[in-house]
């Protein structure tokens, strides 16, 4: 299994981005897909996840209303549109494929990453 993200970039406070994320390999369709991101020297921090059908989303707090996920199982690909932007989010976002645990925070426990997408946000 094989992970890819891409969609980081530069942009200003107040801006949107839309991430993506393809999954190639065949991994199984009741895993679920999820994003996360780290700063330099930082635990890497869970944002969203959801269910390939999309059926099944959940977000942390920190992001909540303000970043979306979405998956096209035909394409093999998750998305996160994030909104209003703010220096703070300036991270390296990472998509992550897993497994889910009931009764756990995140449901998703990653098992495969992808390479990560820089994400600059400026004031």
């Amino acid at each position: 299994v094989q992970l890819q993200a891409s969609g980081g970039g530069l942009v200003q406070a107040g801006a949107s981005l839309k991430l993506s994320c393809v999954l190639s390999g065949g991994a199984s369709s009741f895993d679920h897909m999820g994003w996360y991101r780290q700063a330099q020297g930082k635990v890497r921090e869970f944002l969203a996840g959801t269910s390939w059908s999309g059926a099944n989303t959940y977000y942390a707090d920190s992001v909540k209303g303000r970043f979306t996920v979405s998956s096209d199982i035909g394409k093999s690909t998750i998305y996160l549109e994030m909104n209003n932007l703010k220096p703070e989010d300036t991270r390296v976002y990472y998509c992550a494929s897993g497994p889910t645990y009931a009764g756990h925070w995140p449901p998703l426990s990653p098992r495969f990453w992808g390479q990560g997408t820089l994400v600059t946000v400026s004031s």
